[in-house]
Protein backbone atom coordinates (compact mmCIF):
# COMPACT_ATOMS: atom_id res chain seq x y z
CA UNK A 1 0.00 0.00 0.00
CA UNK A 2 1.05 3.59 -0.44
CA UNK A 3 2.58 5.13 2.63
CA UNK A 4 -0.09 7.85 2.81
CA UNK A 5 -2.83 5.20 3.08
CA UNK A 6 -1.51 4.19 6.51
CA UNK A 7 -2.63 6.66 9.18
CA UNK A 8 -0.48 5.87 12.19
CA UNK A 9 -2.31 8.54 14.20
CA UNK A 10 -5.46 6.44 13.89
CA UNK A 11 -3.84 3.24 15.19
CA UNK A 12 -4.94 2.33 18.68
CA UNK A 13 -2.58 -0.61 19.04
CA UNK A 14 -0.71 -2.08 16.10
CA UNK A 15 2.37 -2.72 14.00
CA UNK A 16 3.39 -1.22 10.67
CA UNK A 17 5.73 -3.59 8.83
CA UNK A 18 8.26 -1.36 7.10
CA UNK A 19 10.80 -2.92 4.70
CA UNK A 20 13.98 -0.95 4.10
CA UNK A 21 13.59 2.15 1.98
CA UNK A 22 9.80 2.10 1.83
CA UNK A 23 9.17 5.46 3.46
CA UNK A 24 8.89 4.70 7.17
CA UNK A 25 10.61 7.89 8.32
CA UNK A 26 8.56 9.97 5.90
CA UNK A 27 5.40 8.29 7.17
CA UNK A 28 6.29 9.34 10.71
CA UNK A 29 7.16 12.88 9.62
CA UNK A 30 3.92 13.32 7.69
CA UNK A 31 1.88 12.06 10.64
CA UNK A 32 3.55 14.38 13.13
CA UNK A 33 3.19 17.31 10.72
CA UNK A 34 -0.60 16.98 10.84
CA UNK A 35 -0.78 16.23 14.59
CA UNK A 36 -3.04 18.84 16.17
CA UNK A 37 -3.56 17.67 19.74
CA UNK A 38 -2.35 19.91 22.57
CA UNK A 39 -0.44 16.94 23.93
CA UNK A 40 2.69 15.83 22.05
CA UNK A 41 3.31 12.40 20.58
CA UNK A 42 5.99 10.41 22.40
CA UNK A 43 8.42 9.02 19.80
CA UNK A 44 10.98 6.45 20.90
CA UNK A 45 13.83 4.79 19.06
CA UNK A 46 17.03 2.96 20.00
CA UNK A 47 20.17 5.04 19.69
CA UNK A 48 21.19 8.63 20.25
CA UNK A 49 22.40 8.70 16.66
CA UNK A 50 18.95 7.50 15.60
CA UNK A 51 17.36 10.28 17.62
CA UNK A 52 19.62 12.85 15.94
CA UNK A 53 18.85 11.49 12.47
CA UNK A 54 15.10 11.38 13.06
CA UNK A 55 15.05 14.86 14.56
CA UNK A 56 16.91 16.16 11.51
CA UNK A 57 14.33 14.59 9.21
CA UNK A 58 11.47 16.06 11.24
CA UNK A 59 13.09 19.50 11.19
CA UNK A 60 13.58 19.19 7.44
CA UNK A 61 9.88 18.36 7.06
CA UNK A 62 8.94 21.44 9.09
CA UNK A 63 7.43 19.47 11.99
CA UNK A 64 7.15 21.76 15.03
CA UNK A 65 9.00 20.35 18.03
CA UNK A 66 5.94 21.02 20.16
CA UNK A 67 4.21 18.19 18.28
CA UNK A 68 6.44 15.46 19.70
CA UNK A 69 8.86 14.36 22.39
CA UNK A 70 11.73 12.31 20.99
CA UNK A 71 14.01 10.05 23.02
CA UNK A 72 15.81 6.76 23.07
CA UNK A 73 13.88 3.98 24.82
CA UNK A 74 16.63 3.65 27.42
CA UNK A 75 16.81 7.40 27.99
CA UNK A 76 13.06 7.52 28.60
CA UNK A 77 13.32 4.56 30.98
CA UNK A 78 16.04 6.34 32.94
CA UNK A 79 13.88 9.45 33.28
CA UNK A 80 10.93 7.40 34.48
CA UNK A 81 12.70 5.53 37.23
CA UNK A 82 14.73 8.55 38.37
CA UNK A 83 11.50 10.56 38.67
CA UNK A 84 9.78 7.79 40.65
CA UNK A 85 12.67 6.06 42.46
CA UNK A 86 10.66 4.71 45.38
CA UNK A 87 7.93 3.14 43.28
CA UNK A 88 10.42 1.66 40.80
CA UNK A 89 12.52 0.24 43.63
CA UNK A 90 15.75 0.30 41.66
CA UNK A 91 19.32 0.56 42.93
CA UNK A 92 20.25 4.21 42.30
CA UNK A 93 23.76 3.16 41.26
CA UNK A 94 22.52 1.72 37.96
CA UNK A 95 21.76 5.23 36.67
CA UNK A 96 25.48 6.04 36.75
CA UNK A 97 26.01 3.35 34.09
CA UNK A 98 29.24 2.22 35.66
CA UNK A 99 28.71 -1.12 33.93
CA UNK A 100 26.45 -0.42 30.91
CA UNK A 101 26.12 -4.07 29.89
CA UNK A 102 24.73 -4.89 33.31
CA UNK A 103 22.97 -1.62 34.15
CA UNK A 104 20.88 -1.03 31.00
CA UNK A 105 18.92 -4.30 31.37
CA UNK A 106 18.29 -3.43 35.03
CA UNK A 107 17.06 0.04 34.07
CA UNK A 108 14.67 -1.46 31.50
CA UNK A 109 13.40 -4.07 33.96
CA UNK A 110 12.80 -1.43 36.66
CA UNK A 111 10.90 0.77 34.18
CA UNK A 112 8.81 -2.17 32.96
CA UNK A 113 7.95 -3.09 36.54
CA UNK A 114 6.94 0.50 37.29
CA UNK A 115 4.73 0.70 34.20
CA UNK A 116 3.23 -2.75 34.70
CA UNK A 117 1.96 -1.75 38.14
CA UNK A 118 -0.12 1.00 36.51
CA UNK A 119 1.29 3.73 38.73
CA UNK A 120 1.97 6.01 35.77
CA UNK A 121 -1.09 5.38 33.58
CA UNK A 122 -2.85 8.63 34.40
CA UNK A 123 0.38 10.61 34.21
CA UNK A 124 1.14 9.19 30.77
CA UNK A 125 -2.37 9.94 29.53
CA UNK A 126 -2.12 13.51 30.78
CA UNK A 127 1.33 14.02 29.26
CA UNK A 128 1.25 12.39 25.82
CA UNK A 129 -1.32 11.96 23.09
CA UNK A 130 0.05 8.62 21.90
CA UNK A 131 3.24 6.57 21.49
CA UNK A 132 5.21 5.75 18.34
CA UNK A 133 8.22 3.41 18.48
CA UNK A 134 10.59 3.32 15.52
CA UNK A 135 12.92 0.44 14.54
CA UNK A 136 10.92 -1.92 16.71
CA UNK A 137 12.73 -4.99 15.41
CA UNK A 138 15.72 -3.89 17.49
CA UNK A 139 13.81 -3.94 20.79
CA UNK A 140 15.11 -6.31 23.45
CA UNK A 141 12.70 -8.43 25.48
CA UNK A 142 12.91 -5.90 28.33
CA UNK A 143 12.28 -2.94 26.02
CA UNK A 144 9.32 -4.77 24.48
CA UNK A 145 7.92 -5.12 28.01
CA UNK A 146 8.32 -1.37 28.58
CA UNK A 147 6.39 -0.55 25.39
CA UNK A 148 3.75 -3.21 26.04
CA UNK A 149 2.94 -1.83 29.48
CA UNK A 150 2.99 1.76 28.16
CA UNK A 151 0.37 0.70 25.60
CA UNK A 152 -2.07 0.10 28.45
CA UNK A 153 -2.20 3.87 28.87
CA UNK A 154 -1.41 5.24 25.41
CA UNK A 155 -2.53 4.40 21.86
CA UNK A 156 0.61 2.78 20.48
CA UNK A 157 1.93 2.12 16.99
CA UNK A 158 5.26 0.35 16.47
CA UNK A 159 7.15 0.34 13.18
CA UNK A 160 9.80 -2.10 12.07
CA UNK A 161 10.95 -4.93 9.86
CA UNK A 162 11.72 -8.42 11.21
CA UNK A 163 14.24 -9.00 8.42
CA UNK A 164 16.36 -6.12 9.73
CA UNK A 165 16.59 -7.49 13.29
CA UNK A 166 20.37 -7.98 13.49
CA UNK A 167 21.07 -6.96 17.11
CA UNK A 168 19.86 -10.15 18.77
CA UNK A 169 23.13 -11.54 20.08
CA UNK A 170 24.78 -12.07 23.45
CA UNK A 171 22.57 -10.97 26.33
CA UNK A 172 20.45 -8.77 24.04
CA UNK A 173 17.58 -11.20 23.42
CA UNK A 174 14.93 -10.03 20.94
CA UNK A 175 11.25 -10.97 21.23
CA UNK A 176 9.82 -13.24 18.54
CA UNK A 177 8.33 -10.94 15.92
CA UNK A 178 5.42 -13.03 14.69
CA UNK A 179 4.65 -14.31 18.16
CA UNK A 180 5.44 -11.92 20.98
CA UNK A 181 5.43 -8.65 18.99
CA UNK A 182 2.49 -9.17 16.64
CA UNK A 183 0.41 -10.85 19.34
CA UNK A 184 0.57 -7.63 21.37
CA UNK A 185 0.62 -5.23 18.40
CA UNK A 186 -1.30 -6.79 15.48
CA UNK A 187 -0.13 -5.87 11.98
CA UNK A 188 -2.30 -3.02 10.72
CA UNK A 189 -0.36 -2.17 7.58
CA UNK A 190 2.70 -2.94 5.48
CA UNK A 191 4.67 -0.48 3.37
CA UNK A 192 5.47 -1.87 -0.04
CA UNK A 193 6.59 0.98 -2.29
CA UNK A 194 10.42 1.21 -2.62
CA UNK A 195 10.67 5.00 -2.40
CA UNK A 196 14.42 5.05 -1.75
CA UNK A 197 15.05 3.60 -5.21
CA UNK A 198 12.15 5.24 -7.03
CA UNK A 199 13.36 8.66 -5.91
CA UNK A 200 16.73 8.16 -7.65
CA UNK A 201 15.36 6.55 -10.80
CA UNK A 202 16.26 2.99 -9.77
CA UNK A 203 12.77 1.61 -9.22
CA UNK A 204 13.65 -1.75 -10.83
CA UNK A 205 16.35 -2.29 -8.22
CA UNK A 206 13.89 -1.47 -5.43
CA UNK A 207 11.32 -3.91 -6.83
CA UNK A 208 13.96 -6.65 -7.05
CA UNK A 209 15.05 -6.06 -3.45
CA UNK A 210 11.43 -6.41 -2.30
CA UNK A 211 11.23 -9.65 -4.30
CA UNK A 212 14.34 -11.12 -2.68
CA UNK A 213 13.08 -9.95 0.71
CA UNK A 214 10.17 -12.38 0.30
CA UNK A 215 12.56 -15.16 -0.67
CA UNK A 216 14.77 -14.53 2.34
CA UNK A 217 11.77 -14.55 4.68
CA UNK A 218 10.71 -17.90 3.20
CA UNK A 219 14.21 -19.33 3.47
CA UNK A 220 14.65 -19.57 -0.31
CA UNK A 221 17.96 -18.97 -2.15
CA UNK A 222 18.47 -15.78 -4.14
CA UNK A 223 20.20 -15.61 -7.51
CA UNK A 224 22.20 -12.44 -8.06
CA UNK A 225 22.07 -13.02 -11.80
CA UNK A 226 18.33 -12.27 -11.78
CA UNK A 227 18.93 -8.72 -10.61
CA UNK A 228 18.83 -5.64 -12.81
CA UNK A 229 21.96 -4.33 -14.50
CA UNK A 230 22.96 -2.25 -11.47
CA UNK A 231 23.53 -5.42 -9.42
CA UNK A 232 27.10 -6.65 -10.03
CA UNK A 233 28.47 -9.97 -8.83
CA UNK A 234 32.21 -10.33 -8.14
CA UNK A 235 33.34 -13.97 -8.22
CA UNK A 236 35.54 -14.93 -5.26
CA UNK A 237 36.93 -18.14 -6.75
CA UNK A 238 39.79 -18.56 -4.31
CA UNK A 239 42.42 -16.93 -6.54
CA UNK A 240 43.36 -13.33 -5.71
CA UNK A 241 40.13 -12.81 -3.77
CA UNK A 242 41.63 -9.92 -1.79
CA UNK A 243 42.58 -8.10 -4.99
CA UNK A 244 39.04 -8.55 -6.31
CA UNK A 245 37.54 -7.27 -3.07
CA UNK A 246 39.83 -4.23 -3.14
CA UNK A 247 38.78 -3.55 -6.73
CA UNK A 248 35.15 -3.76 -5.62
CA UNK A 249 35.83 -1.40 -2.69
CA UNK A 250 37.25 1.12 -5.15
CA UNK A 251 34.09 1.04 -7.29
CA UNK A 252 33.29 4.42 -8.83
CA UNK A 253 29.77 5.65 -8.06
CA UNK A 254 27.40 6.46 -10.96
CA UNK A 255 27.45 10.23 -10.44
CA UNK A 256 29.73 12.87 -8.95
CA UNK A 257 28.88 13.44 -5.32
CA UNK A 258 27.46 9.94 -4.83
CA UNK A 259 28.55 7.96 -1.78
CA UNK A 260 29.77 4.39 -1.39
CA UNK A 261 29.26 2.11 1.62
CA UNK A 262 31.72 -0.78 1.85
CA UNK A 263 30.39 -3.55 4.08
CA UNK A 264 32.95 -5.89 5.60
CA UNK A 265 33.03 -8.55 8.29
CA UNK A 266 31.20 -7.66 11.51
CA UNK A 267 33.48 -10.05 13.38
CA UNK A 268 36.70 -8.41 12.16
CA UNK A 269 37.03 -4.66 12.72
CA UNK A 270 40.71 -5.08 11.84
CA UNK A 271 39.87 -6.24 8.31
CA UNK A 272 37.49 -3.29 7.90
CA UNK A 273 40.36 -0.95 8.79
CA UNK A 274 42.67 -2.71 6.37
CA UNK A 275 40.23 -2.14 3.52
CA UNK A 276 39.85 1.51 4.55
CA UNK A 277 43.61 2.02 4.70
CA UNK A 278 44.07 0.48 1.24
CA UNK A 279 41.18 2.24 -0.49
CA UNK A 280 41.76 5.85 -1.51
CA UNK A 281 39.35 8.24 0.17
CA UNK A 282 37.81 5.59 2.43
CA UNK A 283 37.31 6.05 6.14
CA UNK A 284 35.94 3.73 8.80
CA UNK A 285 32.59 4.00 10.52
CA UNK A 286 33.35 3.39 14.21
CA UNK A 287 31.40 1.58 16.88
CA UNK A 288 29.98 4.00 19.43
CA UNK A 289 32.03 2.49 22.27
CA UNK A 290 35.27 3.69 20.57
CA UNK A 291 36.96 0.70 22.16
CA UNK A 292 40.46 1.30 20.78
CA UNK A 293 40.51 4.95 21.85
CA UNK A 294 39.30 4.12 25.36
CA UNK A 295 41.88 1.32 25.68
CA UNK A 296 44.63 3.71 24.61
CA UNK A 297 43.47 6.32 27.12
CA UNK A 298 43.45 3.72 29.89
CA UNK A 299 47.00 2.58 29.17
CA UNK A 300 48.70 5.81 28.11
CA UNK A 301 51.06 7.17 30.79
CA UNK A 302 52.95 10.39 30.11
CA UNK A 303 55.67 9.38 32.57
CA UNK A 304 56.29 5.95 31.11
CA UNK A 305 59.44 5.24 29.12
CA UNK A 306 57.33 3.97 26.23
CA UNK A 307 55.01 7.01 26.08
CA UNK A 308 56.33 8.08 22.65
CA UNK A 309 56.09 4.54 21.28
CA UNK A 310 52.48 4.19 22.48
CA UNK A 311 51.53 7.57 21.03
CA UNK A 312 53.15 6.83 17.68
CA UNK A 313 51.58 3.37 17.69
CA UNK A 314 48.16 4.93 18.21
CA UNK A 315 48.80 7.23 15.25
CA UNK A 316 49.68 4.17 13.17
CA UNK A 317 46.21 2.70 13.85
CA UNK A 318 44.38 5.78 12.56
CA UNK A 319 46.31 6.91 9.49
CA UNK A 320 48.41 5.53 6.66
CA UNK A 321 52.17 6.12 6.41
CA UNK A 322 52.40 7.35 10.01
CA UNK A 323 55.84 5.72 10.30
CA UNK A 324 55.58 4.93 14.01
CA UNK A 325 58.60 2.62 14.28
CA UNK A 326 60.83 4.87 12.19
CA UNK A 327 59.85 7.96 14.20
CA UNK A 328 60.70 6.34 17.53
CA UNK A 329 64.03 5.13 16.14
CA UNK A 330 64.97 8.54 14.75
CA UNK A 331 64.10 10.28 18.01
CA UNK A 332 66.36 7.88 19.88
CA UNK A 333 69.15 8.62 17.39
CA UNK A 334 68.76 12.38 17.86
CA UNK A 335 68.78 12.05 21.64
CA UNK A 336 72.00 10.01 21.51
CA UNK A 337 73.52 12.67 19.28
CA UNK A 338 74.34 10.21 16.49
CA UNK A 339 71.92 11.52 13.86
CA UNK A 340 73.55 12.59 10.60
CA UNK A 341 70.76 14.93 9.47
CA UNK A 342 68.81 17.62 11.24
CA UNK A 343 65.45 16.57 12.71
CA UNK A 344 62.32 17.07 10.64
CA UNK A 345 59.43 19.10 12.00
CA UNK A 346 57.67 15.96 13.29
CA UNK A 347 60.90 14.78 14.93
CA UNK A 348 61.32 18.18 16.61
CA UNK A 349 57.78 17.96 18.02
CA UNK A 350 58.48 14.40 19.17
CA UNK A 351 61.74 15.43 20.83
CA UNK A 352 59.93 18.23 22.67
CA UNK A 353 57.31 15.74 23.85
CA UNK A 354 59.93 13.28 25.12
CA UNK A 355 61.87 15.99 26.96
CA UNK A 356 58.76 17.54 28.58
CA UNK A 357 55.78 15.21 28.12
CA UNK A 358 52.37 16.86 28.39
CA UNK A 359 48.93 15.96 27.06
CA UNK A 360 48.91 19.04 24.89
CA UNK A 361 52.32 18.07 23.57
CA UNK A 362 50.90 14.64 22.72
CA UNK A 363 48.07 16.30 20.79
CA UNK A 364 50.58 18.48 18.94
CA UNK A 365 52.61 15.41 17.95
CA UNK A 366 49.57 13.53 16.63
CA UNK A 367 48.59 16.62 14.65
CA UNK A 368 52.10 16.98 13.24
CA UNK A 369 52.13 13.35 12.13
CA UNK A 370 48.74 13.86 10.51
CA UNK A 371 50.04 16.83 8.48
CA UNK A 372 52.98 14.99 6.95
CA UNK A 373 53.06 14.59 3.19
CA UNK A 374 51.64 11.24 2.12
CA UNK A 375 49.75 10.62 5.35
CA UNK A 376 46.02 9.89 5.07
CA UNK A 377 43.64 9.77 8.02
CA UNK A 378 41.22 6.86 7.66
CA UNK A 379 39.84 6.72 11.23
CA UNK A 380 38.95 10.39 11.81
CA UNK A 381 36.37 9.71 14.55
CA UNK A 382 38.94 7.96 16.76
CA UNK A 383 41.67 10.48 15.95
CA UNK A 384 39.55 13.54 16.67
CA UNK A 385 38.19 12.08 19.89
CA UNK A 386 41.74 11.51 21.08
CA UNK A 387 42.88 15.02 20.12
CA UNK A 388 39.93 16.53 21.98
CA UNK A 389 40.56 14.45 25.10
CA UNK A 390 44.28 15.26 25.12
CA UNK A 391 43.62 18.98 24.80
CA UNK A 392 41.01 18.98 27.55
CA UNK A 393 43.31 16.94 29.80
CA UNK A 394 46.07 19.43 29.16
CA UNK A 395 43.99 22.17 30.73
CA UNK A 396 43.10 20.45 33.99
CA UNK A 397 44.58 18.17 36.58
CA UNK A 398 41.25 17.52 38.28
CA UNK A 399 40.41 14.48 36.15
CA UNK A 400 42.50 11.84 34.43
CA UNK A 401 43.01 11.46 30.68
CA UNK A 402 40.99 8.24 30.87
CA UNK A 403 38.06 10.01 32.58
CA UNK A 404 38.11 12.74 29.95
CA UNK A 405 38.22 10.10 27.22
CA UNK A 406 35.08 8.46 28.62
CA UNK A 407 33.33 11.84 28.66
CA UNK A 408 34.35 12.53 25.05
CA UNK A 409 33.08 9.10 24.03
CA UNK A 410 29.71 9.77 25.67
CA UNK A 411 29.47 13.10 23.83
CA UNK A 412 30.08 11.25 20.57
CA UNK A 413 27.19 8.88 21.31
CA UNK A 414 24.64 11.64 20.90
CA UNK A 415 25.96 12.78 17.53
CA UNK A 416 24.51 11.40 14.33
CA UNK A 417 27.09 9.88 12.02
CA UNK A 418 28.14 12.11 9.14
CA UNK A 419 28.47 9.78 6.19
CA UNK A 420 31.66 10.31 4.16
CA UNK A 421 31.91 9.85 0.40
CA UNK A 422 33.37 6.35 0.88
CA UNK A 423 32.83 4.58 4.21
CA UNK A 424 33.85 1.15 5.48
CA UNK A 425 31.98 -0.70 8.20
CA UNK A 426 29.75 -3.67 8.94
CA UNK A 427 26.01 -4.22 8.82
CA UNK A 428 25.85 -3.48 12.56
CA UNK A 429 27.56 -0.12 12.03
CA UNK A 430 25.92 0.87 8.74
CA UNK A 431 22.35 -0.16 9.48
CA UNK A 432 20.18 2.94 9.25
CA UNK A 433 22.60 4.61 6.86
CA UNK A 434 22.25 4.67 3.10
CA UNK A 435 24.34 5.65 0.11
CA UNK A 436 24.05 5.48 -3.65
CA UNK A 437 26.31 2.42 -3.86
CA UNK A 438 26.69 -0.56 -1.53
CA UNK A 439 29.66 -2.94 -1.81
CA UNK A 440 29.37 -6.21 0.12
CA UNK A 441 32.77 -7.83 0.54
CA UNK A 442 31.80 -11.19 2.06
CA UNK A 443 28.16 -11.80 1.10
CA UNK A 444 28.44 -15.57 1.35
CA UNK A 445 29.21 -15.35 5.08
CA UNK A 446 26.09 -13.33 5.99
CA UNK A 447 22.85 -14.71 7.37
CA UNK A 448 19.54 -13.70 5.79
CA UNK A 449 19.00 -10.65 7.98
CA UNK A 450 22.49 -9.22 7.62
CA UNK A 451 22.46 -9.88 3.88
CA UNK A 452 19.17 -8.01 3.46
CA UNK A 453 20.42 -5.07 5.53
CA UNK A 454 23.62 -4.96 3.47
CA UNK A 455 21.91 -5.15 0.08
CA UNK A 456 19.41 -2.41 0.91
CA UNK A 457 22.07 0.20 1.77
CA UNK A 458 22.62 1.13 -1.90
CA UNK A 459 20.00 3.18 -3.74
CA UNK A 460 21.57 3.20 -7.23
CA UNK A 461 23.88 0.18 -7.41
CA UNK A 462 24.97 -2.90 -5.48
CA UNK A 463 28.24 -4.84 -5.85
CA UNK A 464 28.24 -8.27 -4.22
CA UNK A 465 31.38 -10.36 -3.64
CA UNK A 466 30.82 -14.08 -3.07
CA UNK A 467 32.02 -17.50 -4.20
CA UNK A 468 28.69 -18.21 -5.95
CA UNK A 469 25.95 -16.06 -7.49
CA UNK A 470 23.30 -18.17 -5.75
CA UNK A 471 23.19 -17.30 -2.06
CA UNK A 472 21.46 -19.50 0.48
CA UNK A 473 21.89 -17.63 3.75
CA UNK A 474 20.80 -19.19 7.02
CA UNK A 475 18.42 -17.51 9.42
Amino acid sequence: MERDSVDILAVDRGTITAPAGCGKTQLIAEALARHRSEKPVLVLTHTNAGVAALRARLDEAGVPRSAYRLSTIDGWCMRLISTFPVRSGHDAAILALGNPRRDYPRIRTAAARLLEAGHLDEILKATYDRLLVDEYQDCSVEQHAVVTHSANALPTCVLGDPLQAIFGFGDNVLPDWNGEVCDVFPVVGELDTPWRWINVGAGALGDWLLEIRGKLLRGEPIDLRTGPSNVEWIDLDGTEDLARQLTAARTSPPDDGDRVLIIGKSTSPYSQRQFASRTAGAITVEAIDLKDFVAFAREFDLRADDALARLAGFAQTTMTNAGATALVRRVQTHRRGTARVAPSHVEEVALSFVEAPTYRGAAELLTAIRRQRGVRLYRPTVFRACIEALRVSGGTEAVSFYEVAIAVREQNRVLGRTLPRRAVGSTLLLKGLEAEVAVILNAGELDARNLYVAMTRGSKAITVCSSTPVLSPKE
